[in-house]
This record gives C-alpha cells, structure tokens and sequence, in this order.
C-alpha cells in the first residue's frame, strides 16, 4: 500500500502568468469576433444558406465529445475498480467540465441571436434532439460536480462509487445524444445513420484521452513533479486501443454507406471527388489522424520515448477535428436529396451544386476561444484545488494507493 499527497500549486510565478495571459488573448479575440458577428450578422463569415454549421460548431462538437471522453480515466477508477488511475481521477473530472464549458461557449455565441437560449431552456420541445441536449449537457455540470466533490471532501468520499457510475451512465447518454443529432437528419445522406451514436461514443474516448496526456504531460513537466512510466504506459495503451476502435467505426461507417445505392454518391464525394474533404478524409483522418499515431505508440523504439507520446496525442486531436469537418461540413456542402430518384424537380435553388465554404477569420477567433476558456479553467483549477499528487513515480504507482489529501 503506498501514499500519494493531493496539492495544489502556488500559480504565482511569471509562467504561469504569462500562461493565462496567453489564453486571455485568445478569448479577447474570441469576444470581438462574437460582437462583429453579432452587430453585422454571419455574412462576414464562411456561412451562408446551405452551410449554416461552420468551423465554430466544428470547435464546439469536438470540445464537447472530448469533455466525455476526459472523463474516462475517472470512470476506469471508480466504476471499473482499477486504482492505478485513481490519482488522475480529480484532473479528469475538471478537465471534463471545463472542455463542456469550452464547447457550449462556442455554441452559445455561435447561434446569432445567444440571448435566446433562455427560450431553449424554459421551452421544450420533446421531440427534438436538440431539446434533449440542453438537458444532458446541463445534467452532465452537474453531475460531474457531484463527483468531483466525492473525491475533493473525504467526508462525502464514500459516496464516490455511486456518483462515478452516474456520471458513467450519464456521459455514454450525452454523447450518444451528441452523435444523434446528426444521426437523426435523414435530409442528409452523411448524417443518415444509426452508427454515429455509438461512434460518436468511441470518437470522445480518444479525443478526451488524448487531451487528458498532453494536459498530464504539462503540468508534471511544468511543476516540476516526478511523473513515472507506469501510468504513462497505462494511458499510452489505452489511446492506441481507442484510436483502432475510431478507425472500425470510420470504416463500418463508409461500408455500410457503400452498401447503400442511393448513398453512393456521397460516399464518392467524400471519399474520391470531394476536394478538401477528401484530402481531409485520407491525409487528415486516417493517416496523420489514425495511422500514424498507432505506429508512434506501438513500433518499439518510438513508444518509448514521451515525446512521441505527446506528438501521438496531438495528431489525434488534429484527425478529430478533420473528422468531424468532414463530416459536419462535408455533410452540409454536398446537395439534399429532396425527392426519391425516380422523380425529376428542378428550381433555381442550387440543385445539384456542391455548395462553396472557406471559414473566416471571425469563426476561426471563436472557435480557438473557445479552446483557450477550457484550457483557462484547467489552469486556474490546478491552483485553487488539490487536483495533482506531488509523486507519481513508478513505486508509488500501484494498483492498491491509498490518497491522502
């Protein structure tokens, strides 16, 4: 049985400061980007008629699949009983809150008019998926602050387990619900599919992993605090693991499209004759995104060495983000269907045209703010609570700790 001690840091240093400084700038850039779209509407963006999701909601889908996903290390602690991730299991649960809070910034400010999502709260329509979102997003605040809780005051710790498994239960409903939004548009040949549920599910388990190592990377390279190979092994496994289950949802994804006749052509738009969203497909999903983050972690000479580690990371966050670009964005640029194939319809409205979008300057500000806001969060936190051991060397390391705080 060995010890591990809770602290937080002192955050006074100029590192430090200039840290959240750094973020401070993106989301001032964020804020002007939202007043100019507010004051003279989305022209000034990419978006238009046919593309009404742009680069923001990209940045927000991500940031909010990955806040479920950061809380997997939590949950393999607690629901699953493996202790060795008991000591990152505080990190993961703000980690979580604040890449949620991140993503629905981004959303929020997005819509053009964000005062009324008050009417969104107050008013439900049930038959919308959209409704049942506010629901699970709110839901998941607060149940993950629950948790949280549980494991930040030992008098309530005991009721760890119990608000764990809820939490669990509660973000696979989340991001399932995430992944239904588009699953459930059948006006959209990508999006028509039952699979993105669960994909989506698998997609946020790597995104948010892959966040959670470069996250424990700087704090224990930045703080100065012995980090051990043993747990870094343990999540560099775990990544690999969910990035091939990314890959097997990709690839039933596109067959099971392929399988279809009258989804023939967008599978050919997406994979063959899609321009940018083609290249995005192959050079960012699966090779930079995919590939050759399972060849950093599991050819033996690079595996061993953490840089190769973080740069694993960091392309699987890149491929996340081309993947839901395509699929967001390629989803909405390619034409509607609007009649079966045996009719014949025509109008003036764009039939058959590949719809044009680039993002602006102004989508790419807010969404980079709302980076910066999750990342802003996680570093406050670290130095208001005891979210970090002192020591997590390979011999404090085991799967029996007792914590102490």
């Amino acid at each position: 049985m060995k010890n591990l001690r809770y602290t937080s840091i002192e955050g006074n240093s100029p590192a430090y400061l200039g840290l959240i400084g750094f973020f401070g700038l993106f989301l001032l850039a964020a804020f002007v980007a939202f007043v100019n779209m507010e004051h003279e509407g989305h022209w000034i963006t990419g978006m238009n008629n046919q593309v009404v999701w742009g680069l923001p909601h990209v940045f927000a889908i991500f940031l909010i699949v990955a806040a479920s996903g950061a809380l997997n290390v939590a949950s393999i602690a607690s629901v699953f009983g493996k202790k060795m991730y008991k000591p990152l299991a505080r990190l993961s649960g703000v980690l979580a809150i604040a890449l949620l809070a991140g993503g629905l910034a981004v959303l929020v400010l997005d819509l053009g008019r964000a005062d009324r999502l008050i009417v969104a709260m107050t008013y439900y329509n049930f038959k919308s998926i959209f409704a049942w979102n506010i629901i699970l997003y709110n839901g998941f605040f607060l149940i993950v602050g629950l948790y949280l809780w549980t494991m930040l005051d030992w008098q309530v710790e005991k009721y760890s387990r119990i608000a764990g498994t809820a939490a669990f239960i509660w973000r696979l409903i989340l991001t399932t619900g995430t992944g239904s939004i588009f699953g459930f548009l059948v006006s959209r040949q990508a999006y028509d599919s039952a699979i993105l549920a669960p994909m989506f599910v698998i997609l946020s388990f790597s995104y948010g992993l892959a966040i959670k190592i470069l996250i424990l990377f700087a704090s224990y390279k930045w703080t100065g605090r012995p980090l051990g190979d043993a747990i870094v092994n343990r999540l560099k496994n775990l990544l690999g693991v969910f990035i091939g289950a990314t890959f097997y949802f990709a690839a039933v994804y596109h067959l099971t499209k392929l399988y279809m006749t009258k989804d023939h052509g967008i599978e050919n738009f997406i994979l063959l004759d899609g321009g940018i969203y083609t290249q995005l497909f192959w050079w960012g999903q699966i090779v930079l995104g995919t590939v050759v983050p399972l060849l950093l972690l599991y050819c033996p000479r690079p595996s061993k060495h953490r840089f190769a580690i973080g740069l694993a990371a960091v392309l699987t966050i890149l491929g996340g983000f081309a993947t839901l670009y395509v699929l967001i964005i390629g989803g909405q640029v390619y034409p509607m269907s609007l009649l079966p194939a045996e009719y014949e319809y025509s109008s003036s409205f764009f039939d058959g045209v590949v719809a044009h979008y680039a993002p602006s300057k102004w989508e790419i500000m807010l969404g980079l703010g709302g980076v910066a806001l999750s990342m802003a969060i996680v570093t406050l936190a670290i130095k208001i609570f005891r979210l970090l051991p002192e020591d997590l060397s390979d011999h404090l390391v085991t799967d029996k700790v007792v914590i102490k705080s």
